[in-house]
């Protein structure tokens, strides 16, 4: 093969740009979309959106994949756009993309913030009643300013005196800091300010009703915190001269305090994000029902204004060279419209044929969710099912949610690897992880299991995996050593 020939090569095996834009819109949540969508609208006058035919608004319907044609008054009777061109050689049926297949989804769409004061204000507020000189003042609102989203501050004192210095003009030092320090320490929530979580914790036992059991527990933190985290309770009970009972009363106390000060103040006005399901599925009568979220399927047609405009210059018998200029921006206008809502309909045909493929494959799952029936599926086995790319699944998979009688949940969950059990059947990595957790759950707390005995439990009920693998599904699923899961 020449170099010219494997370059046409090469060059014919790219994707043409609108396709890249095909498998982005694809990939795009229902937020995202909707966001793609609105930029669409403002930057090309040609794309209308908006009910131009009466149409069902009854909720979530049964999907309906038949083809409406596009309408007379719509369509170019100018010269011929090929839309084709810019697309693939699939067949293109309708520009209309509304059917009486979607919910119309009445959810608020826009993305809602939480009210109220910030959470710097809310520190820089409660400052006004500590009196300090006008230069501790300035430290102060510095160190307020340098708390992170959780309530702490992370950067040393000396990062911050240098700080000080070259962006405030405030010529101080460390012990200063340090003492200005102690004073936002005192501020609500108990526990800001702190550098890190041992003294956060020391902080709000400090400022707790001193008796007993919060003595000891001051005393755990500050003087054997690595001993506590590392959950060494025989030597604790050594160190501080105390039974298990005078250490579990302790312990209950910490437990009680709040490791993130920050992340609780609901008006830190960190915008609140909602999961909006992309699907749902429901059973009806027994079987499954599923259905596209209505805001994936907006009413798009090519503006009328710019269809006339087309038509009135092929009346017109002289045609000038500004008007020949007009009628090509017009034409190019025209087809990325078409191109767009092209593009929107088989963005949502290509969604709701995965989500039905994997519905189907995962169909005993989600007629009882229990997630040990989930079956063995890997992306591969989907894009063979629908013949698609397994590019194009993954797109979906790891974007979307679904909304099901179990809860809303990502649909690249539902995929997993599989392994052979004792009886030779193939059986879900998810499957196992399920039972694995169960028997973590149900361990003795005094005693927990090691990833040996893990390993051992799980041959005995059919699964040979061997302790190393055990150990890889007890982290991907969180969940701690045993010495660390150990309670008293």
């Amino acid at each position: 093969m020449s170099l010219k020939q494997y370059l046409q090569f090469k060059l014919s095996q790219k994707l043409s740009p609108q396709q890249i834009q095909l498998m982005k819109l694809i990939q795009l949540p229902t937020q995202a979309f909707e966001q793609r969508l609105k930029q669409e609208l403002e930057e090309n006058p040609a794309l209308d959106t908006g009910k131009e035919t009466d149409t069902s608004e009854d909720g979530f319907d049964e999907f309906d994949n038949s083809a409406d044609d596009f309408n007379d008054n719509e369509t170019i009777e100018a010269e011929d756009i090929n839309v084709d061109e810019y697309l693939s050689d699939d067949e293109i049926p309708d520009y209309r993309t509304q059917a009486n297949n979607y919910s119309s989804d009445d959810e608020e769409k826009r993305v809602p913030y939480a009210a109220g004061t910030s959470f710097t204000q809310h520190l820089i507020n409660q400052l006004n009643t500590f009196r300090l000189s006008e230069q501790e003042e300035e430290i102060a609102y510095f160190l307020v300013g340098s708390v992170d989203e959780s309530g702490y501050i992370r950067r040393s004192l000396s990062d911050i005196t240098d700080d000080l210095a070259f962006t405030q003009n405030v010529y101080t030092t460390e012990k200063e800091v340090e003492k200005v320090l102690k004073v936002v320490q005192q501020l609500d929530p108990a526990g800001v300010a702190a550098r890190n979580l041992q003294e956060c914790l020391s902080i709000q036992l400090s400022r707790k009703e001193q008796h007993p059991d919060v003595e000891l527990a001051s005393a755990i933190i500050n003087k054997a915190f690595e001993q506590f985290t590392k959950k060494h309770y025989k030597k604790l009970m050594q160190k501080f001269s105390v039974n298990e009972a005078q250490l579990k009363d302790a312990i209950e106390e910490i437990e009680r305090l709040n490791p993130k000060p920050g992340g609780s103040y609901a008006g830190n006005n960190k915008i609140v994000e909602h999961i909006v399901p992309d699907f749902a599925i429901k059973i009806v009568d027994g079987e499954l029902e599923l259905t596209l979220n209505g805001r994936n399927a907006p009413e798009l047609h090519v503006s009328r204004e710019y269809n006339n405009m087309l038509k009135g210059y092929k009346d017109t018998k002289e045609k000038s060279k500004a008007q020949k200029d007009a009628v090509l921006f017009i034409k190019q206008k025209l087809d990325a419209a078409k191109w767009f809502i092209e593009a929107v309909r088989q963005r949502q045909q290509t969604l709701f044929v995965t989500m039905s493929a994997i519905m189907h494959y995962q169909k005993d799952y989600f007629l009882t969710g229990d997630e040990r029936k989930l079956r063995p599926m890997i992306l591969k086995d989907i894009a063979d099912e629908i013949d698609m790319d397994v590019s194009t699944i993954s797109r979906v998979a790891n974007s979307k949610y679904v909304d099901t009688p179990y809860g809303t949940k990502l649909i690249k969950e539902f995929f997993s690897e599989s392994m052979t059990n004792d009886q030779g059947e193939e059986v879900s990595t998810r499957e196992i992880k399920k039972i694995l957790e169960t028997v973590i759950e149900d361990e003795n707390k005094k005693k927990p299991l090691t990833d040996e005995a893990l390993s051992k439990i799980l041959k005995e009920k059919g699964y040979p995996i061997a302790r190393r693998t055990v150990a890889k599904y007890r982290e991907q699923l969180d969940i701690p050593v045993a010495r660390l899961r150990k309670e008293l």
